[in-house]
């Protein structure tokens, strides 16, 4: 792995350290959500019932773009995004609270892991491809018009590069020069479908020229490669000089949702050697950036936070069914 000579060691060590959190997290999520749905998996079963769509592999993107973000700042995200939003600072209890269906989560309960909103770091996703790019523009005509340096990050998968929402989105961001980054994750894979049978270019980020903005591709899943181009296309939002594109070649380490056979992978042999966790540790290891009980002490640190949040989310109460209808519009609320 390539190590970019400007970051210090200890900027190395929290990046690290965020890809250790988001690791832990999944799995702990993978390990709950499974636990009570055999002998014969049934996705409607357990505490966490319904699809869910697991990040690990996907890490640098998360904590190499998250690095320069500020709680003030706003991101939106995709059907998959424990990682994006653990290093974008979302509360990690209420977020498993949420993932869980519990009445003290984000949504209380009601929107599941797909739907996550946080107003306090300015958070939110969609199972909707593409849905989250239009309002991240809203977002960043707000933070222009009401002055100061706040940007806007819309995070999308490959897939969402081919809809119209995401030319639509680059063509008014690039028009109006509004602060937002747009971020694709090219997991090389929509659902079961390979990037090469749905996308007639090589690199999505070749496509921002069509609009006039910067476009980066960063290959090998590297998070300091991801920290390099988003910390460069953060600064020029900052500064009034409009969008960027940046897509980052990553790795699905777990099925599109848990309980995918994935039968349609040819590439399942060689994942786990492309693991970036394992792989950015040994690298920080054999510069001398940290040492093994470095990393033991990280992992510790992120299983106790972890479980805590898992702890609250279960004994947390579940809502009310009399209650199914609050929070939602009727046509009493509308008149």
């Amino acid at each position: 792995m390539t190590l970019y000579p400007e970051l210090t060691d200890e900027k190395r060590r929290e990046l690290l350290n965020s890809m250790v959190l988001i690791r832990t997290y999944e799995e702990a999520i993978l390990r709950e959500y499974h636990a009570d749905k055999s002998p014969g998996f049934d996705i409607g079963a357990g505490l966490i019932p319904g699809e869910m769509h697991l990040a690990a592999g996907q890490e640098p993107v998360a904590a190499g773009l998250g690095a320069h973000l500020t709680k003030d700042d706003a991101m939106t995200a995709t059907h998959r995004p424990h990682h994006v939003a653990i290093a974008k600072g979302v509360r990690l209890r209420e977020m498993t609270a949420e993932i869980f269906g519990r009445e003290t989560g984000l949504g209380r309960g009601r929107g599941g892991h797909m739907h996550l909103f946080d107003p306090e770091t300015h958070f939110s996703c969609s199972g909707i491809v593409a849905e989250g790019l239009p309002p991240a523009l809203g977002q960043a005509m707000a933070f222009r018009r009401g002055g100061g340096d706040r940007i806007a990050v819309a995070v999308a998968g490959e897939g969402a590069a081919n809809a119209g929402a995401f030319h639509e989105s680059l063509n008014l961001a690039a028009l109006w020069k509004l602060p937002v980054v747009f971020v694709i994750e090219d997991n090389d894979w929509g659902i079961s479908v390979p990037r090469a049978q749905s996308t007639s270019v090589t690199s999505n980020a070749d496509r921002g020229a069509a609009y006039g903005i910067p476009g980066v591709r960063v290959e090998e899943n590297s998070v300091e490669g991801v920290y390099e181009a988003c910390g460069e296309a953060v600064a020029r939002a900052r500064a009034g000089n409009g969008p960027s594109l940046v897509e980052v070649h990553t790795l699905r380490l777990w099925g599109h949702f848990e309980g995918d056979a994935q039968g349609y992978r040819t590439d399942l042999e060689g994942v786990p050697g492309r693991d970036p966790l394992p792989t950015y540790k040994q690298a920080l290891v054999d510069s001398g950036a940290i040492t093994e009980e470095d990393y033991n002490v990280m992992t510790a640190s992120a299983s106790e936070r972890v479980e805590d949040a898992i702890d609250f989310a279960k004994a947390s109460p579940t809502p009310d069914p009399a209650d199914a209808l609050d929070y939602v519009f009727s046509e009493g609320a509308r008149s």
